[in-house]
């Protein structure tokens, strides 16, 4: 009987820390090939329904141009794939971020444009939810 609740009381922590942890907003992204129009996140967290967006970027690592998105839903996304609407050189840096849907005059429709309000960049506790990447 012992057995059993220890085993219950771990299983309910376990799992309480993996719902926790599983719900950090972040987007995770490794260096890859753009030759096929596309990049990929490996794994988003959105606390809500919005975007992942590719914005071009530099070594001072402030977002640029838009020149990606693809849809999110709020929660854990594996394999998110965003098409580049510009062309991508090998050697770019990239920024993946995830945006809100918020604020736009359409639902489902992509609206930002760089410093604008609508669709704009998510900031749990005033950071970007952004990784970065080098197109290969």
């Amino acid at each position: 009987m012992k057995y059993l609740i220890a085993a219950a009381a771990l299983s309910t922590a376990t799992g309480a820390y993996a719902a926790s942890h599983s719900m950090t907003p972040m987007v995770e992204a490794t260096d890859q090939s753009v030759e096929n129009g596309v990049v990929s996140a490996d794994v988003v967290n959105a606390p809500e329904n919005g975007w992942l967006v590719v914005h071009r970027t530099d070594s001072d690592m402030a977002p640029g141009p838009v020149v990606g998105h693809a849809p999110l839903r709020a929660g854990e996304t594996a394999d998110v794939a965003a098409i580049l609407t510009e062309e991508v050189a090998p050697g770019d840096m990239l920024m993946l971020m995830v945006h809100s849907e918020a604020g736009g005059m359409e639902t489902g429709v992509f609206e930002y444009t760089l410093g604008a309000t609508e669709d704009g960049p998510i900031k749990p506790e005033g950071e970007l939810v952004m990784t970065t990447i080098t197109a290969q």
